[in-house]
């Protein structure tokens, strides 16, 4: 555990307590009437009811529509099946920005519906709204889907048998093996949700503020550091008990019931009922992720006059862009990559080994540093941000000038993915195997080389490509350290829209295109190896 307590205490709580600290303290005194200075202030208690019931609305929203795909990848059996789970998987793994560009191109002005019928819906919430469910519905098909296809059937079967109606024995026997996976899934939404920042500042416009989207206006904007570190603990607070409360669930759905291979559960629609059910589920991957996608490629093909790729020619241009960038955008590609890379390779070695920490030692301490290595994925990923560059920037750590801040802030998001795809797939590993190869005279090292990777070899490479695909993604912390002249892909999109004009726009467009791209390529990938689906991600 030495190296992963190192590395989150060293670019995760030092940078947070660093910022927080030089908010709330004047002259060596704390000053915690801040908080009700702060809170009671009557454009904060907007934000903060705003952030609250988007979450719950979004939460909701997202497990009404994704539900019944939940159960169709669950229990049918269907042709394109598994390149269907790798599509609606895609938003997921998507930078927030591009999410948020989509369904600009889809509800804003000039997209898709104010051509058709005259329709505006960005600046309100009923273009967040679906935006969030866009970028939620595959947490609630992997997580539900995946113990739902391990449930056995049989027992809802005798039920009936035994004179309950299909309502009752669903409600009786598979519901309450399914409520912690429900649970989890929903408390996973909601963190999401709740911490949203780059589709509620592209699509929310001055009028709607998260809490994530207000630390960075009062940070980079207003330059207001006690409020925006009020904020920040108000965050923390609420990612903390919403982890706290999702472990619980968690530990609740490993022990809901007996499980059996998914391959068994699995069968072709059977009546006009199923079948109708398929086809909505369809209609809904169709109309609620395939259009924004399509609609996003659309878009930067769409030039004056008709369609070429003009918007793709100017991205290798610096003089098209001098006002924006340094350089051209598309070297962005190349940089997103380069530090993609980096972060995956750090993500593996420091979420391995805290898996493989947290897999052979137990008590309430090592659960309790399994809860922290999920925090960076609600914490303000603003505040990480801006705490790297004030507090890392003396020697003997003085990084505020070198590439490597980029992909160690990348790799602060990469870690919590790569724990929790390897970490069902080590305490799996049969201890006696170790104990065997031990006696025979292995050394710990040759013992987990001869034994335990080849085991979970393949759940390391899924893991290693999750952690690169959010690692390419990742937007809050990014924006502020990213140099001019190295931007990564999601900071050179978010750029290109802050500024007008017709180029601007389509080149971010088709930006977010080549993004989308490398993203869905990856998880094609993915798909191909995953063994495993009943994890979280």
């Amino acid at each position: 555990m030495a190296v992963p307590v190192a590395f989150f205490a060293l670019f995760f709580a030092y940078p947070v307590v660093a910022i927080v600290g030089r908010g709330l303290r004047t002259d060596g005194v704390w000053q915690f009437g801040r908080f009700g200075e702060v809170l009671s202030r009557p454009d904060i208690v907007d934000v903060l009811w705003f952030t609250l019931w988007q979450a719950l609305a979004s939460t909701a929203l997202t497990l009404l529509i994704a539900l019944p795909g939940a159960y169709v990848f669950a229990r049918f059996d269907f042709p394109g099946k598994q390149v269907l789970r790798a599509v609606v998987t895609v938003p997921f793994v998507l930078p927030t920005v591009v999410v948020g560009t989509a369904f600009l191109a889809l509800l804003g002005r000039g997209g898709f519906l104010d051509e058709l019928w005259g329709v505006r819906l960005d600046t309100t919430v009923w273009a967040i709204l679906p935006a969030h469910v866009f970028f939620n519905y595959a947490v609630v098909v992997r997580t539900v889907g995946g113990l739902w296809a391990q449930l056995d059937p049989r027992q809802e079967e005798a039920a009936r048998v035994l004179g309950a109606g299909r309502f009752a024995a669903w409600r009786r026997i598979t519901l309450p093996a399914l409520a912690p996976a429900v649970a989890a899934a929903a408390l996973m939404v909601f963190l999401f949700t709740f911490t949203s920042f780059g589709v509620v500042q592209i699509l929310g416009g001055p009028g709607f503020s998260t809490l994530e989207v207000e630390i960075y206006r009062q940070t980079a904007q207003l330059l207001d550091l006690p409020t925006a570190a009020v904020l920040t603990l108000v965050q923390f607070a609420a990612v903390g008990a919403i982890l706290a409360v999702h472990a619980r669930t968690v530990r609740r759905r490993e022990t809901a019931l007996k499980l059996v291979d998914p391959a068994r559960t699995a069968h072709r629609p059977r009546g006009a009922g199923q079948w109708a059910l398929l086809g909505g589920v369809l209609a809904t991957v169709l109309v609620l992720i395939l259009l924004p996608l399509g609609v996003l490629v659309e878009r930067s093909f769409d030039v004056s006059g008709g369609h070429g790729l003009a918007y793709y020619r100017a991205l290798g241009s610096a003089e098209a862009n001098s006002g924006t960038f340094l350089v051209a955008p598309l070297e962005a590609i190349g940089n997103s990559l380069r530090y993609a890379v980096v972060a995956t390779l750090i993500a593996v070695v420091v979420g391995g080994l805290a898996a493989a920490a947290l897999t052979r030692r137990a008590g309430r301490l090592v659960r309790g540093f399994d809860a922290l290595l999920m925090l960076p994925l609600g914490v303000s990923a603003v505040t990480v941000g801006f705490g790297f560059l004030i507090t890392l920037d003396e020697p003997p750590l003085d990084l505020r000038t070198s590439w490597i801040l980029v992909p160690l802030a990348q790799a602060l998001v990469g870690v919590p993915f790569v724990v929790r795809t390897m970490l069902p797939v080590l305490r799996a590993v049969d201890g006696r195997l170790r104990e065997a190869a031990a006696v025979l005279g292995a050394s710990p090292w040759r013992a987990w080389r001869e034994v335990d990777l080849p085991l979970v070899r393949r759940a390391l490479l899924v893991a290693a490509g999750f952690a690169f695909a959010v690692s390419l993604g990742e937007f809050g912390a990014t924006v502020f350290i990213a140099r001019p002249d190295t931007p990564t892909l999601p900071v050179a999109v978010a750029r290109l829209l802050g500024r007008s004009g017709e180029l601007n726009y389509g080149q971010a467009m088709a930006l977010s295109t080549l993004l989308m791209l490398v993203c869905a390529v990856s998880l094609l990938l993915l798909e191909r190896i995953r063994v495993d689906r009943s994890g979280e991600f």
